[in-house]
This record gives C-alpha cells, structure tokens and sequence, in this order.
C-alpha cells in the first residue's frame, strides 16, 4: 500500500523537520480527544469561546472529525496518525455541534459561526487555519461578512486552507473563489482526484491535490481510523505549510504560499489542481533565502 506521504513528497520534509512550537496552526472543526496517548506532550491550546475543545461524545461526528483531522497535524509521530507537523502548536477552535450521527466527509456550518471563528483564530495568533467543512443557510449577507473575514486574514497573513467538497461537482464558494484561500482536492494513490472531490477554475487556478482516499488517522477512542475525502486531504497541505513557516520563521505568508501552491510553474488554466510536492516547496523557499 502507497504512503500517503510519499504521493505529496513529505517524507523527506518530515525527516528534517517536526515543526516549532512558534508556529501557530488553527483546525476550525470539531472539538478533538485530548485525553488520548497520541496527543499526550504535544502543544495543543482551546480557543477561550465558550465552547471545550475536548470531545464530550466520543462516539459523536463532530469528534471522529476533529480528532482524525488533529491526529494528521500534530499526534506524536509513531502513533496511528500521519503527524506532519508534531511540534508546532495546535489551536483548537470547534464549530460542530457534537452529534450522534454516522460520519458524515464535510460537516456543516453556517457562514456567520465561521466568520466567528476565523477571526478568533486570527486574533489568537494563528499563522495557518485548517477548514475542512461545507456552509449550510448561505445568504448574501453572510457571504459578505465571509469575504471580509478572509480579506482579514490576507490582510494579517495568515493562510487559509480549505477543502475543497465532496459534491463531485464543477463548482466554487465564496471561500475557494477568494483568492488568498488555498483549496484542498482529494487524489488517490494514483495522484489522481477521487469521483467526489470538487473541481472548478478558481479552485484549478490556485489549488492543490492531496492524498484523501483510505488514509489513516486516529478515531476519539484512540483506534486507528481510514477515512478519506477532501477534509482528510487539506490537513496534508495545512501541516506542509506549517513545517516550512518553521523552517524559515523569517518568510513572509506570501512567499510561503506562493512556494507551496509552485506559482513559478506559469498560469494554471485547468479546472484540477496540481499535487503537493512538499519537498520541491521547501527546496523553493531554501534556493530563495540563501
């Protein structure tokens, strides 16, 4: 069975560098099973908002979710999880109502919640935020206030990467048409985008692919868990980020996203992105700052 980290290149990143505690990643997601051994030492924080971080239902999906997707960032390497970036710090900020429900590959959440939690997560000194979710009650008023909170974020420059879908459709949001957003597609073993994963101009032009087809993390109770999709996919691109921000603590946000997503390749004109190819992004970033 392939690595997942082989098809993305990561392998030779991750066997230099673990990440720096002040590297600050933020998952805008589900609350995560902090109590499990995988977690145990790492720099893990809530964001004060009322709402624990810690999973209260374990058998919920806002949980499964969270955890899965905290254990590819940032569980102690060794573990079941992929743990791209084991050292940096990880903030958790949930916005999902911890349910009963079977798992569900991109959870729900209105535009108005996220726009709370984007901005929280910026002010809480976040240099990269991961969101793996779909907007449920869209309106214009809340695509407006959703604009102006990426627009923050560039302002700040803090990355956002997100994924992409899993509708299976040609189609865009408000989120992976800004153009400060990097969106996330699912690719098999292959390097190739899986049926479900959503494709489109805006998320060709300035997107990647990442491995989101049986890929291994951990479960709330500490089981290792295969799940994939475009939510399991944007944690690779979110931890290969996170690993050359610690790297080169003195790069700017915009040469850091502009090495990942290999802007010097020419104008993408194709409705799917390229692969994540983390070890030619930190061979950029390396040539640049010699």
């Amino acid at each position: 069975m392939v690595n997942p980290l082989d098809i993305v290149n990561l392998t030779p990143l991750m066997n230099i560098a673990s990440g720096k505690a002040q590297t600050i990643v933020a998952l805008i997601d589900g609350p995560v099973a902090l109590s499990q051994p995988a977690f145990a030492g790492r720099n893990i924080r809530e964001i004060s908002t009322g709402v624990s971080g810690r999973c209260t239902q374990t058998s919920s999906v806002a949980c499964t979710h969270g955890t899965f997707l905290a254990g590819i960032l940032c569980a102690n390497r060794g573990s079941n999880a992929l743990s791209v970036c084991p050292d940096c710090t990880l903030l958790i900020r949930p916005i999902f109502i911890e349910t009963t429900l079977e798992f569900e590959q991109m959870p729900t959440a209105t535009p108005e919640a996220l726009v709370a939690a984007i901005i929280e997560s910026i002010d809480s000194g976040a240099q990269i935020i991961n969101m793996s979710i779909a907007l449920t009650q869209p309106s214009s008023e809340g695509e407006r206030k959703l604009e102006e909170a990426l627009n923050y974020a560039a302002r700040r420059g803090v990355i956002i990467v997100v994924a992409a879908g899993n509708q299976g459709t040609l189609a865009s949001s408000v989120i992976t048409r800004h153009s400060w957003v990097i969106p996330v597609v699912a690719c098999n073993s292959f390097g190739k985008p899986i049926n479900s994963s959503n494709l489109g101009s805006s998320i060709g032009r300035r997107g990647l692919m990442a491995p989101g087809d049986a890929v291994k993390s951990i479960g709330a109770k500490g089981e290792p868990v295969m799940l994939g999709g475009t939510s399991v996919a944007a944690p690779f691109v979110t931890g290969t980020i996170a690993l050359l921000c610690s790297e080169f603590p003195t790069a700017e946000a915009i040469e850091v996203k502009s090495a990942v997503t290999q802007v010097y390749a020419g104008k993408r004109k194709t409705v799917v992105p390229p692969l994540l190819d983390a070890w030619a992004a930190y061979q950029v970033m390396a040539k640049a700052r010699c």
